[in-house]
């Protein structure tokens, strides 16, 4: 299996693990995770200084910034990690692909389980007899 499946794989089994929570921690920690496996380099705010910047940049949201010339995205984490993400354009774009991905695979679950909730209420055979 190729490096690109298995990551993917790992990826979709975060998202759907983080699917379903509905804390700020939980939901940022999804994001963050879909960032690192996008190849964002997390850094730390661990002086004084650094903590007054990371305040400074709008929370939990994905912000393009130039710094010499090149464009880099941002992912300010100010409550739960204290940190800060940082990717570039190609990066940016791998995230991208991740969430389409991840929508891709949330509508083939959702699909899935209308299937079977139909099957339930249509009164169709017990798929399952054993249980």
């Amino acid at each position: 299996m190729s490096r690109h499946w298995r990551r993917m794989i790992a990826l979709v089994a975060v998202v759907v693990a983080a699917g379903g929570c509905a804390t700020l921690q939980q939901r940022t920690l999804g994001t963050e995770e879909v960032l690192s496996a996008a190849g964002f380099q997390m850094k730390s705010a661990d002086t004084p200084e650094r903590m007054t910047t990371l305040h400074t940049l709008p929370p939990r949201t994905l912000v393009p910034q130039t710094r010499d010339g090149e464009v880099h995205y941002v992912y300010a984490d100010p409550d739960v990690c204290k940190c800060l993400y940082v990717g570039t354009e190609a990066q940016y774009q791998q995230y991208e692909r991740f969430l389409l991905q991840k929508e891709l695979a949330d509508k083939q679950l959702r699909a899935a389980q209308d299937y079977w909730n139909a099957r339930s209420t249509w009164g169709a055979v017990d798929a399952w007899p054993w249980f």
